[in-house]
This record gives C-alpha cells, structure tokens and sequence, in this order.
C-alpha cells in the first residue's frame, strides 16, 4: 500500500479543496492518507459541517496530525510546527507528499529533503502565487526568490492559472503541471433555479433593488473595500451589497459602509452559494491576489458578469467588456462606472449571461479532477 500526505497551513484547505483527492487516493489508488495541517483554525468555515467531515475520514481510515501553523508565515510559532512536520515526514516512509499553500510548503519541502533523496516524490500545487504581472515591486522582492529557490526540493509543481504556468516552467522543478483550477460543480450551480425576488427578500433586500454579491473571506487580500468605496461614490439607494463569508475585517467594513451610507448585507458563513449566485444581479470579485478564484467562477456559472480585479487567475476566464469588467484592484472610479453600468441595464446583464457560462466551461470540477488524479497516477502506479 503507498502512503500520501497532504499538508496545508488550515483544514479549510482540505475540506474546500482537497476532499475528492483524498477520497480518490484512499478509494482508487488504495492509498493510506495522512493529512497535516492545522485543524484547530476553523474561524474560515462551517465548524459544524467541518468537524463532521473530519469524523468521517477518520472513520474511513485517514490519519490526521494536527500541525500547529500559524497564519502568518513570519510567525516564531512555525518553528515549533516545522518540528513537528519534520518528525512526522522522517517516520512517515511516505510515497508522495502533496503539499498546499505557500508558508506551509516552504516548511514542507525544507522538512522532505532527505526522504527526497531516498525516493519519497514531493509535489507542490500553488494556488496563487503571490508575485504576478500587476502585484507590488515589494512581492517580488519578498516571494519570488522564495519560490525559485525552494523549486530544487519540489519534484512536481502544479499551478491552477496560465501565469503561474509560464512562470513555473523557467524555475528548478522537472516537472510543471497545469490543471484547471480546482474545480467548480458547474451543474449544481446552473440547475439551482431560485425566486430572485423571493430569495432578495428572504435576505432583506427589497425585490426591486439590485443585488451585488460577493463571497470570499473578509481579509485584507479579498479587498472588499474598493466595493463599499466604488458604491459610496455612487450613492444609488437601490443597489444592496451583499458579503457571505467571515473574517477579521468586518467590523472595519460595516464601519466605512455607515460612513459612507451603503446598503451592506453581512451573511456571514452560507451554505447556499448556488442560490445566491442565482438569485444575484451582478457579482464582485476585486481580490488583489487571486490563483484563479472559485467565487467568480461560481457566479459566472449562474450567467451573472463578473465586476472584478484584472490580476492574475481571475484573467483565465475573465473577459473585458464580454463577461462583465476587469479593473486595478485600487481602481474605485473604475468599479464605480462599471458596477453603475451593470446597475443601470438589465439588458446589458442578460447580454453577457451566455458569455459568462462559455467562459468558464473548462473549470468545471470533473475536468480539473481528473487532470489532477492523472498525475497521481502517474507518480504512484
């Protein structure tokens, strides 16, 4: 039997993104898994519905080690969980180790390099650099010399967006795989037909107002706040904009919507995405940093353009003035006109319906599924 494991910074990792590769490893290719990863931190989820998921993989025979790693990659705390992956990875005996998330992966192919040497694969899948062709001089300074270096300990990277492809290609690793992000259940989403008025209601928003949806958690990098910002310009009293996710900024975010007197919705956690997509007029998605973003992927699916930043993954299936508007993601003029344009035409929204759906066909779940368990395969059989 081969022996996997998975290690990402926080569960919500796995839960959200890795779960049908655990599953595909343990069932298909009769793996034993092992996941690392800090299973403490679940301010990012549903702790109810995560802790149940742990419970059930555990029952099915997946080993858990809980690793304390902190959330920033500068804190003395991953010393100590350094140690600890260290220790686990040298009595592991492992075939492969799939690693996720940047700080995480730094400490895990830093712990693997002896037991690389032995045999053991390491893979490395980025789900977004953080040095792009619109980021900050200081990233590139910080984090391209980072990832470079540690590529010669990587045997395989996978990358979820073109530019991180192209990238990757020029750096240490033999082997640069490109997968279609990590996969949208695009039919969920286009067979979850819903009430827009009823469901507008349902979340107190009056029905004949337009709905602005974002999701994604309220941090610095999601950048929200270009969206209050861009709407306090405006100062229409029909558009509602709406927030489901938690996070440490929302306070700072109800504080500038009052300021600057935006109808903000805050939903908090939801298990309901593919209703609200549906349910929405326009979607947000401005992030600063983005490896590809399944948030704009979903409200696409649901034939809803897509207001959003112009960096990075978010441009593999973005398409200026067709999908919807790519903007800076400090341009607050600029998502100012273009959300009041959407705003102002109903017919301009439905117009671009069908180009949304087209565009994000190649990120449908199976397709990208399936581009990643050929690897495994190709590594563990």
């Amino acid at each position: 039997m081969k022996k996997v494991l998975i290690v990402a910074s926080v569960v919500s990792f796995i839960e959200w993104f890795n779960k049908e590769n655990v599953e595909f490893l343990r069932s298909d290719l009769d793996c034993e898994v092992h996941i690392a990863c800090n299973f403490d931190y679940m301010e990012d989820t549903d702790e109810e519905r995560t802790r149940k998921y742990l419970e059930k993989i555990k029952a099915e025979g997946v080993i858990l080690h809980n690793i304390d790693f902190a959330r920033s990659p500068f804190s003395a705390e991953n010393i100590s969980a350094y140690k600890d992956l260290k220790k686990i990875i040298r009595e592991g005996n492992f075939d492969l180790i799939h690693t996720h998330t940047p700080a995480a992966s730094v400490f895990a192919r830093l712990a693997a390099r002896k037991v690389r040497k032995r045999g053991t694969v390491v893979m490395y899948t980025c789900h977004g650099f953080h040095f792009h062709n619109a980021s900050p001089k200081k990233n590139w300074i910080i984090y391209y010399p980072v990832e470079k270096w540690m590529s010669k300990y990587t045997d395989y990277i996978v990358t979820i967006n073109k530019e991180d492809f192209n990238r990757a290609k020029s750096f240490h690793a033999k082997n640069v795989r490109y997968i279609p992000g990590v996969g949208v259940d695009i039919n969920r989403i286009k067979n979850a037909k819903v009430d827009k008025k009823a469901y507008k209601k349902s979340i107190g928003i009056p029905e004949d107002c337009v709905m602005l949806l974002s999701v994604g958690e309220m941090i610095e990098r999601k950048n929200h706040q270009v969206i209050i910002k861009a709407l306090g310009k405006l100062k229409r009293d029909d558009i509602y904009y709406v927030i489901c996710g938690k996070g440490p900024l929302k306070e700072e975010l109800e504080a500038l919507s009052t300021t600057l007197g935006v109808h903000t919705v805050f939903l908090g956690f939801r298990r309901d995405i593919p209703e609200l997509c549906n349910a929405t007029d326009i979607s947000a998605f401005p992030s600063r940093i983005e490896g590809l973003g399944m948030a704009g992927i979903e409200a696409m699916a649901a034939g809803v353009p897509l207001v959003s930043s112009n960096v990075h993954g978010i441009l593999d299936y973005v398409i200026d003035g067709k999908t919807g508007y790519a903007l800076s993601p400090d341009d607050v003029d600029g998502f100012a006109k273009a959300i009041n344009k959407l705003a102002s035409s109903m017919e301009l929204r439905e117009s671009m319906s069908a180009a949304c759906m087209k565009a994000v066909e190649p990120f449908e779940i199976n397709n990208a599924l399936n581009t990643m368990w050929d690897i495994y395969r190709e590594i563990l059989i």
